[in-house]
């Protein structure tokens, strides 16, 4: 009950936060795509995971140390672990930006809401060690008052940005849960494969992109990884491929992240010639994850 109620208080805010992400997502691109290294460094694809989610731990955790401080009046430790979570806030929204310019959507739209009340929360925590700094040894009760108001604006956005991963799945690997039985050779459904041009291709119930280069043929599962981005509606760029939705690249030979925003590899394909003419395939098992 407590869930659906919250559901449907998030859903209101759609009038308001869907046009805002929508100006917010514009901003972001112009700004993080010229500095595709710096993006990639805040999505994480060096990492293999989501930077945004491992990040947003300490701040939550340096704020609930704050009050339980708070708690028994150790005055400088509570002004230091409330100094240390704030910081935390900020690094952790360098990557949250990062994620949020590629999101779509109700995810994008949740994002917005996510993002708003974590800057309400940062500005009155801000407050609150701006006044426990200009009067240490005075009344704190509405410094801690706001921790209290903030630490609770925290909470409840971490709820909104569980929704957008966990409810919509953003920045979650696409191919988690596709693959459980053992790959088997299957024929393709295509016997002509233009050049360096990305085709659709099926094998058994597996959607896939194939590109030929010169005798060479790979094979990729069609849907990105990031979010569900049509590979085959793609381009080939220096052995990549790269995802028309937000440009993830993964490389065709081994079905590696090249180029963010994704941070997992793509399902790849072995490709041999079929008896009779044409080719088929057979997924290349890899370790849980696919980050091999």
């Amino acid at each position: 009950m407590i869930g659906r109620l919250l559901v449907r208080l998030l859903a209101a805010q759609r009038g308001w936060a869907e046009p805002l992400g929508n100006f917010n997502v514009r901003w972001i691109g112009a700004l993080l795509r010229p500095m595709r290294p710096i993006k990639d460094l805040l999505h994480g694809r060096w990492l293999g995971h989501p930077l945004h989610a491992a990040s947003t731990d300490i701040p939550i955790g340096a704020l609930l140390l704050g009050l339980l401080f708070d708690l028994i009046d150790s005055r400088p430790a509570a002004d230091i672990a409330l100094g240390v979570g704030i910081l935390a806030m900020i690094a952790a929204a360098l990557s949250g930006i990062a994620d949020y310019g590629d999101t779509d959507d109700d995810a994008r739209t949740n994002a917005t809401v996510h993002a708003t009340l974590m800057v309400v929360a940062l500005v009155m925590l801000a407050v609150s060690l701006w006044l426990r700094l200009g009067a240490p040894a005075g009344d704190r009760t509405l410094a801690i008052t706001l921790s209290i108001a903030g630490f609770s604006i925290v909470a409840a956005g971490a709820w909104v940005g569980g929704e957008v991963v966990y409810t919509l799945g953003n920045m979650v690997n696409r191919h988690a849960w596709r693959f459980g039985s053992k790959p088997n050779w299957l024929k393709l459904d295509v016997t002509e494969i233009p050049e360096d041009q990305p085709t659709a291709a099926k094998a058994g119930t597996q959607s896939l992109v194939v590109v030929r280069q010169g005798g060479q043929v790979y094979a990729l599962h069609a849907q990105c990884a990031h979010a569900n981005g049509p590979l085959p509606s793609g381009r080939i760029v220096d052995g990549s491929i790269e995802c028309p939705r937000h440009f993830s690249r993964f490389d065709l030979a081994t079905g590696r992240r090249k180029q963010g925003p994704t941070t997992y590899d793509q399902p790849r394909y072995e490709v041999r010639e079929a008896e009779g003419g044409g080719w088929e395939v057979k997924r290349v098992e890899s370790p849980a994850g696919q980050n091999v």
